[in-house]
Order: C-alpha cells, then structure tokens, then sequence
C-alpha cells in the first residue's frame, strides 16, 4: 500500500503542487521561489526517508508571508492524505537534534488534534531576508491541516539559521518515527478506536 499525498493549492496569493511519499528515499525537488527554505524543505525530506516534489510560485514581490503560510497547510494536507487513517502507525515521535551549538527538541502526536506548541526565540530576526516569524506561520499551518500535535522547544542556540536547520531535521525525524508501521498495534493506536 503506497502512502503518497498529493496537493494542489491555487489561490489569489499562491499556486502550490506538493506530492509526498512517506515510505520513500530522501528525494526531492524544491522550488518554492524563496532559497533558504528550499533548502529547510530539501533536508526534511532526505532526513525523513521522505520523496517531496513542491513548485509552489507566490506573490513573493508582495512578502514571503503568503508562500510560507500556504506551504504550510498544502504540506499539511498532503501528509494528512499520505498518512490516511493511521491505522497500524506509532502516532507519536520525538527527537532531541543537535545542530552545532544549537539543540532543539521536537515532540509530537499525530492525533487528529491539532496544536503547535513553539518555544523557540531566534537569537536574530532574519535569515537572509525571511522573517524569522514567518516559520511559526509555516508550522502553524502544518499542524492545522495535517492534525498534528507539535511542541518545539529550543534548549539552546546562537545562530538562526542552525536553528531552524535542527528544527526541520528534528521534525523529519520525528514524523519518520510517528509514521513507521508496528506490527503490535491493531487499527489505530487509541483506547478510543479512532483517531
């Protein structure tokens, strides 16, 4: 059974087409129009064994704002239709990743509920030219459409860009961990029954 999300998001801001293969290789194709953050989307997927295809074109000349929050919920809602109804899967994950000085912990639940839970302060306000704010609207709208529960937690950093660079690995890690199938679990992973 091939769990593989596909998305396409057109609106007056943002065109987004996502595909995402959870059981995949690390391999991907970027292009979002904004560098660093293809570059955050490019080591999510080869540290999460997921095959990512994003060519998202946003009104850019406006601000990066509208592309980050889209690709947010098109990612979101391509992983949710990826996961599919959970049955057989971990559902919870956690990292704890070092970046250089930086080390950032990820935790979270894929339970239908969604929450973004972000102790994070950037020691600076800007990658290159991309708010550091700009991420929590991404992260946020991650969670929001793919039903995910996610706490960061910063425990240490000095430089933005490792930061975020931890955060994106940890996150990969963690889904790879919450998504991966355990033969012990009989439809999903509740004493409710569903998810």
């Amino acid at each position: 059974m091939s769990r593989i999300g596909t998305i396409s998001r057109v609106t007056g801001e943002t065109d987004i087409k996502i595909t995402i293969n959870l059981d995949g290789e690390g391999k991907s194709s970027i292009s979002t129009g904004i560098p660093f953050m293809d570059h955050m989307l490019t080591l999510f997927a080869k540290h999460g064994f997921f095959d990512l295809d994003i060519c998202a074109k946003g009104d850019l000349e406006v601000d990066y704002h509208h592309t980050m929050e889209d690709l947010g919920l098109a990612m979101g809602e391509a992983f949710a239709q990826a996961v599919g109804d959970k049955a057989g899967i971990r559902r919870y994950g956690n990292f704890l990743l070092p970046m250089d000085e930086t080390l950032v912990l990820v935790a979270l639940d894929i339970s239908g509920r969604s929450g973004l839970y972000y102790d994070v302060t950037p020691p600076a306000p800007y990658v290159k030219d991309i708010d550091a704010r700009l991420f929590h609207e991404f992260f946020q709208g991650f969670c929001m459409k793919c039903g995910l529960n996610l706490h960061f937690k910063m425990l240490a950093s000095a430089e933005t860009h490792h930061l975020f660079e931890a955060m994106f690995k940890g996150l990969a890690k963690a889904l790879d961990q919450a998504t991966q199938y355990d033969s012990r679990v009989k439809g999903v992973l509740s004493t409710k029954g569903v998810l």
